[in-house]
């Protein structure tokens, strides 16, 4: 981080913050949660929290805003952890998609993996940020 580098933490709607480093998003916090990386911090550094990945068939879905689904991880193009490293409910967990390399959603698990694999149905992430979504296109300059 420079030495001059201004943080700042912008109040949203929805009762979200936004904390930003010269204008440049970090982290959003819901008013009821932990704070979460922004996709734009995840693009720069992709391993800062565990991936799961969607099929093709998930991807126009949850780029219009949709929850995430069991079904479009747990079928053929979906990928999961493995039992050893299972993720929980509330875990943040940025999504890939199949074919693609960058990641199009981050948030929280209403729903561990192995649930997941279980179950094959339900909603897995409701309260996520997408690609394109409003805090995506937020001109903070």
């Amino acid at each position: 981080m420079p030495k001059k580098a201004s943080l700042e933490a912008v109040k949203l709607p929805d009762r979200v913050t936004l904390y930003t480093i010269d204008s440049n998003p970090l982290f959003y916090q819901p008013f009821d949660g932990p704070p979460i990386p922004h996709l734009k911090l995840i693009h720069a550094f992709p391993d800062v929290v565990p991936k799961i990945q969607i099929d093709r068939g998930a991807i126009r879905f949850v780029l219009s805003g949709a929850a995430l689904m069991a079904p479009g991880l747990t079928s053929p193009g979906g990928r999961l952890p493995d039992k050893d490293n299972a993720l929980n409910v509330g875990d943040v967990v940025a999504v890939s998609a199949e074919g693609k390399t960058e990641v199009c959603m981050v948030g929280p698990l209403k729903m561990g993996t192995e649930e997941m694999k279980e179950k094959g149905k339900g909603v897995v992430m409701d309260a996520g940020h997408y690609l394109g979504d409003g805090l995506w296109k937020l001109n903070l300059d």
